[in-house]
């Protein structure tokens, strides 16, 4: 039901054509929708990019661009935004420096993550690393637990909350000393 022009502005691949298809699930109330972007003919090694680096990244890039971007303008442009929060992350970050196969490694240490749409607040960059990316020099380094909360209290759920096993066991939502980031929230 969509035109040609929509179809070719998220991009004709998986990926693309998947965000589309979390626009029209959001349209619809779906309330968690996730699109992943990892192998492709593109790039067969997909983010995992120990080798060939920046040949990968530019291509997964070139997949994702316009299909996060026509994305973004979409749900802007059907009121759709401030309804809707956006994670875009992987599960860890790549080292600063490039290996002897001209990739990155895995890196826990330090990673970006982007949040946007409902429950956050715009234009915000919160934390900070070494100027080589190596180490976290915010004063206040953000855990997994408080990244967590963070996108709970964005999307409106209370990160103290536990789940009950069908054993009556406790299972909280995320650790109990989680802290949303305050500065990121709407």
């Amino acid at each position: 039901e969509e035109t040609s022009a929509i179809r070719d502005a998220y991009g004709r691949n998986l990926f693309g054509q998947g965000c589309l298809l979390a626009r029209r699930l959001v349209e619809r109330h779906v309330p968690f929708v996730e699109v992943t972007l990892g192998y492709s003919q593109a790039s067969p090694i997909g983010w995992d990019t120990h080798g060939q680096n920046f040949q990968n990244v530019q291509r997964l890039s070139e997949i994702l661009d316009p299909a996060w971007g026509t994305l973004m303008d979409d749900l802007r442009q059907r009121d759709l935004i401030d309804t809707t929060t956006i994670i875009w992350m992987g599960e860890f970050g790549r080292t600063p420096r490039i290996n002897q196969g001209q990739g990155r490694d895995h890196y826990p240490n330090a990673w970006t993550t982007v949040l946007a749409g409902g429950g956050i607040r715009g234009g915000t960059v919160f934390g900070r690393t070494s100027a080589d990316g190596t180490t976290v020099e915010d004063p206040r380094p953000i855990s997994v637990p408080d990244f967590l909360a963070t996108a709970m209290q964005a999307l409106g759920i209370d990160h103290t909350n536990q789940n009950m096993s069908n054993v009556g066991r406790p299972i909280p939502l995320t650790d109990r000393t989680a802290q949303p980031i305050r500065e990121v929230l709407a």
